[in-house]
């Protein structure tokens, strides 16, 4: 803890420390719930980095960030969604089969921030659990039809299309929907986002 206390301690280091030695972990866990931010989010990213590089120690404390998902700090609750992503692949009990609702409910969430966490963990996700492949798919769909609000903006919808075209070419190959998807995303060759049309038209052009 003193350790993470330190401005200069870098989380990438600490997390080779961690993987290095697992018995470390409970202090990393303790630090998420530290009043210092410094120690809270450096632990909160260690885990992340961790849950990236070698997932199978993460994995039996899954319903931690299960229960972090309800964190009041967006931050938190951001990291959360990455590393249960993470986790996906080593998933051999399916905790996040039983989740799916709830995972998926942040699509719906007021902060485009922690909508597009869950677009950037989709095409992983997907990839891990190829039975998920079809529900995974009509919940992306949807991120068209959802109206613009005063948190999400048409401009922030735009954004997100972008990351959904990208999550689909990540598994497209395992797409049941296929030309569900090839409609979607060439409405997205008319997005008035030049970034978001650009990324219609690769997709369009390795996949249709």
């Amino acid at each position: 803890m003193k350790e993470l206390e330190k401005e200069e301690t870098k989380a990438e280091d600490e997390a080779e420390n961690v993987m290095k030695d697992p018995n470390l972990l409970p202090e990393i866990f303790d630090g998420i719930s530290s009043e210092n931010p410094s120690v809270k989010f450096k632990s909160a990213k260690i885990l992340r980095i961790i849950s990236e590089r070698n997932p199978q120690i993460l994995y039996s404390r899954m319903d931690f960030f299960v229960n972090l998902l309800d964190s009041e700090n967006n931050i938190l609750k951001w990291i959360a969604i990455d590393v249960i992503g993470n986790l996906t692949p080593v998933d051999s009990e399916n905790k996040f089969d039983k989740m799916f609702k709830k995972y998926y409910s942040f699509l719906s969430d007021e902060s485009m921030i922690t909508i597009s966490h869950v677009l950037d963990d989709s095409g992983k996700i997907a990839k891990a659990k190829p039975h998920l492949t079809k529900k995974i798919t009509n919940e992306l769909l949807k991120i068209e039809r959802a109206a613009p609000s005063t948190h999400i903006t048409q401009e922030c919808k735009n954004i997100l299309l972008g990351k959904a075209i990208l999550a689909f070419g990540m598994y497209y190959d395992k797409i049941e929907n296929k030309d569900e998807v090839i409609s979607f995303v060439k409405r997205q060759l008319h997005n008035t986002r030049n970034a978001t049309k650009t990324k219609a038209e690769k997709f369009l052009k390795k996949f249709a």
